[in-house]
């Protein structure tokens, strides 16, 4: 019988900090995680140099937690995975370095892992991977289509030319002066609401899987700023709604229709923004008319958490592909 696996995940690319420890990449041992939104709120959104601060407070903390929450040792760890990016540098360089530190103190492999990558492999902790499978990423900082042929292989068929839809939401909720993080508040609001209002939908050339929410942004904005000098009053609501609506149909016609032409066994959804209800509900009613299975993780494993890192750690550690010493933060880090 094969040995069990067990990896470390760290994640400290925004602004939570977190460890996990996952046994052979589809079981979850133990998940922290310590938010910083309370942190943040103030603000309106993250601020990289107190993200950073709140890391190196907690992440020697959340360690040790994961490890008793497991009831494991450092003689049951076999690996350490950590977000090498994208993300805040100064967030990504205290999640790697607690990372080389300890790999070296305990002479375990190390390896980095895309912070992406991370977000596809939640899925994995509901139901083992059928390829060629669609992922559709959908965070504050990327809108991507993603093609898989086999583990740990990345084809970007589609990406935001501007903004990403979370980028937009958060964008939207700030002029709508909703609080910090403005994605769920759009999102609640919206199931209130009514879609009253034609925002435009960015389609693109025919045939393309890019995505471009800037001019949606613009428009719900202008909507907002000239109803106001007028004196007029709007709806949040409807607001909300009417936005949300433009958003969730392009993501949804354009993953169908990417889903069909490359004729995939399955289609998974990953990143912050997986976790809104409204775009849940219109993938599950899109493709519940086809025959393709649909994975959405559930919402804990929506957000940045640990366990998706070691999810895909995992996966690179059966490959045989490893870290050296010179592994370094790199907030532009590609997928593929």
């Amino acid at each position: 019988m094969n040995k069990d696996v067990y990896i470390l995940g760290i994640e400290t690319s925004c602004d939570e900090t977190a460890a996990a420890i996952v046994k052979n990449g589809t079981d979850i041992i133990s998940n922290v995680v310590a938010s910083q939104i309370d942190s943040h709120k103030r603000f309106g959104g993250v601020v990289p140099e107190i993200a950073s601060r709140h890391h190196v407070e907690q992440i020697t903390i959340v360690i040790e937690e994961a490890f008793q929450k497991a009831n494991l040792s450092w003689d049951d760890i076999d690996a350490i995975a950590v977000t090498e990016g994208p993300g805040l540098v100064g967030a990504l360089l205290v999640g790697v370095n607690a990372a080389k530190g300890l790999a070296f103190a305990k002479q375990k492999p190390l390896i980095g892992v895309h912070h992406i990558a991370g977000h596809i492999y939640a899925n994995r902790f509901e139901r083992e991977f059928e390829f060629p499978l669609l992922a559709l990423i959908v965070s504050g900082g990327h809108t991507e289509l993603v093609l898989m042929d086999e583990h740990g292989s990345y084809e970007l068929i589609g990406e935001t030319r501007d903004d990403a839809a979370g980028e937009a939401y958060d964008k939207v909720a700030r002029v709508l002066d909703l609080p910090y993080p403005g994605g769920p508040q759009i999102d609640h609001l919206a199931r209130e609401g009514e879609e009253s209002i034609n925002f435009p939908r960015a389609w693109l050339e025919e045939d393309s899987f890019d995505f471009s929410f800037s001019g949606l942004k613009s428009s719900v904005i202008n909507t907002i700023h000239n109803a106001s000098q007028r004196g007029e009053t709007f709806n949040k609501e409807d607001v909300a709604a009417s936005f949300q609506k433009s958003v969730v149909d392009v993501l949804t016609a354009k993953t169908y229709k990417a889903a069909a032409q490359y004729n995939v066994e399955q289609v998974i959804v990953a990143g912050g923004v997986a976790a809104n209800q409204g775009l849940r509900q219109a993938l599950e009613a899109k493709f519940s008319e086809t025959t393709i299975p649909l994975l959405i993780p559930p919402l804990n494993l929506c957000t940045d958490n640990a366990a998706m890192i070691a999810a895909a750690g995992f996966v690179t550690y059966q490959q045989g592909k490893r870290s050296g010493w010179d592994l370094n933060a790199n907030p532009s880090l590609m997928l593929n």
